[in-house]
């Protein structure tokens, strides 16, 4: 039986292993949706302000690290492009979270994972009364 059982254990730690590695795909998307998102918000401003200026204007525009001299008009084209670019990579990579995610959610309805502190079910999710409501909310919070 012990052989059962070691195939068994290293079975399990296969799928918990497994599992980790589906999670941390998810969390490097997330991130990187989030640094996409940053850049969006950059290249908008960036455009808005480059609107108002002179279109003949020195500017300069760091390109692989190297920072280059370049015009307004010459600079304003690419940005556009640019954010054009990140707006549809954005949605490419948002779609690819949720894929990641039903896949998560799959595999943990599969294997029948359950995840620490996580509420099962809706009774669980609403607290008795408001005292035990309050301190739940306030759990994650740093009260001075």
């Amino acid at each position: 039986m012990s052989n059962e059982a070691a195939k068994a254990q290293i079975a399990q730690e296969k799928i918990v292993a497994q599992f980790q590695q589906l999670r941390n795909e998810q969390r490097n998307l997330a991130n990187s949706l989030n640094t996409l998102e940053m850049d969006l918000r950059e290249h908008k401003t960036v455009i808005e302000t480059l609107n108002a200026v002179d279109p003949d204007r020195k500017c300069f525009r760091l390109i692989g690290g190297v920072l280059c001299e370049r015009t307004v008009k010459d600079v304003l084209p690419q940005l556009v492009e640019n954010k054009e670019f990140i707006a549809k990579t954005i949605a490419t990579v948002t779609a690819d979270l949720s894929k990641k995610g039903v896949e998560l959610n799959k595999f943990k309805e599969e294997h029948n994972i359950k995840i620490r502190g996580e509420q099962i079910g809706t009774d669980a999710a609403k607290p008795a009364d408001t005292e035990n409501a309050s301190k739940s909310e306030n759990r994650n919070v740093l009260v001075s």
